[in-house]
Order: C-alpha cells, then structure tokens, then sequence
C-alpha cells in the first residue's frame, strides 16, 4: 500500500503541537492516536490542534469523537462496564478473582463526526458511513 509510518512520542502537553505541527506538514498524513492515560487526560487539546492543523484522525475512544475529533473506533467502554458488574457481582457472592477467567472486549465501535470532516474538506465514504455505529451530524 506505499504507506510510511512514522511515530511521534509524546511525554508531555508542551510536545503536542510540535509533533502535531510536523506532522501536518507532510501531504497525505492522517494521525493515530493511540489509548493511554496521557491521550486521555489530553484529548480536548490533541483534538482542537488537529482540527486546527487540519489533520485527519482516528482516536481510540468515543469521547474523542464527540468531542470534534474525526472519528473513533474503539472498545464500547460502557459495554465494558456491563460486564464488569457480573465480575463484581460473582466476587461479593464468594467467587476468587484468580478463579475467574480473564475477558478481553468483544464489542467495538465505530464513530464518525460529519461536522469535523466538513470542517477538514473531506468527503466519508457512504459505505464507512453505512459501517458506523454513530455518526455525529
């Protein structure tokens, strides 16, 4: 597919724009934000230097979506947590945590914000769009 991947690590709020910056320099460059604590507690400002740079992104979490990013396609967090009641449910009624079996996620979402592609002159394909379990308007 030609594609060059580069990586940009960030360990501070005061890397963001720099890294962001020389990536939007490079034609044809998308950004990938990976889930940790620090995108996390920084999404507000990963999201606004994006658009602001006119960077297409994907995020790891909804929130990032609907917080203007591009899109997202992650775990469903509140699935997650469904489930994780059972967990805690069986462990108040005597079941040892180390007897239970470990659950990786199995159910994934995918999230587009139209107003954000606008914004960065794209155009979502129908066929994305028909994918996605939430499009923002």
């Amino acid at each position: 597919m030609a594609i060059d991947i580069t990586t940009r690590g960030v360990s501070d709020a005061t890397e963001l724009e720099p890294a962001i910056v020389t990536a939007a320099r490079e034609p044809g460059t998308a950004l990938i934000v990976f889930p940790d604590i620090f995108t996390g507690a920084h999404h507000e400002q990963i999201v606004a230097l994006a658009e602001q740079y006119k960077l297409p992104a994907i995020y790891p979490f909804r929130f990032f979506a609907a917080g203007g990013g591009l899109m997202s396609y992650g775990i469903d967090t509140p699935d997650l947590f469904r489930r994780m009641a059972g967990y805690v449910d069986r462990i108040l009624k005597g079941a040892k945590p180390s007897d239970l079996p470990v659950q990786a996620p199995n159910k994934f979402e995918l999230v587009i914000n139209l107003k954000t592609a606008k914004v960065l002159g794209l155009e979502i394909p129908p066929k994305l769009l028909a994918l996605a379990d939430e499009v923002i308007e």
